[in-house]
């Protein structure tokens, strides 16, 4: 049931957003030209990985001018794409990944390779399932560049502490996931990015 749910909903999605997506593309290209998305490698279901897919927020070859996750106060970031980031509007395109099948609408957030080389027995168990664009730990650490905005080594604090907690959170959901449940996490993200509490 879940599958048939990431189907229908991310074909139906993408096509009554896709005055959005032609919109934000248009804004992309005027302000920071091409590319309009921003691909990145992540890990998947039992260690598959695949390409995310996100638009373009941030300077060109951003990736080598710092490291794999932001922070609040990044000079990478371009204007509009700090727009998309508060409204989550560069997460958009990833419901082609849901449509092909590399993510589900619930699931733990994909990590990049580098960072899932550091999981421990327990963690490496966030892979036993679909990657998704919202879990539980996306709720409770919705303001992760903020958090991260206060500390001199980011990277550290992400790897020791943040990603761990985050790590927590998701297996605790996996061992109680349900469609239901699901669908009350997809509710309570939609109610958190639209009153951005």
């Amino acid at each position: 049931m879940k599958r048939l749910f990431d189907i229908v909903v991310s074909f139906f999605g993408l096509v009554f957003i896709s005055p959005v997506l032609l919109l934000l593309s248009i804004l992309i290209i005027a302000t920071m030209g091409w590319p309009v998305f921003f691909c990145q490698n992540r890990v998947g279901k039992d260690g598959v990985p695949f390409k995310i897919i996100k638009f373009r927020s941030m300077v060109k070859n951003a990736e080598s001018k710092g490291p794999a996750f932001t922070s609040g106060g990044d000079p990478r970031i371009t204007p509009i794409g700090k727009f998309m980031r508060k409204m989550k509007l560069d997460e958009l395109p990833q419901l082609l990944n849901v449509f092909w099948g590399d993510m589900s609408f619930v699931g733990p957030r994909p990590e990049v390779p580098k960072y899932v080389s550091l999981y421990n027995e327990e963690q490496i168990r966030v892979l036993s399932v679909r990657p998704g664009l919202t879990d539980p730990a996306s709720i409770v650490y919705r303001n992760e560049e903020e958090i991260l905005a206060g500390y001199d080594d980011k990277e550290t604090v992400y790897v020791e502490k943040i990603m761990p907690a985050k790590l927590k959170l998701n297996l605790s959901y996996i061992e109680k996931a349900s469609f239901f449940r699901d669908l009350g996490l997809i509710i309570k993200t939609i109610r958190k990015v639209v009153s951005r509490t």
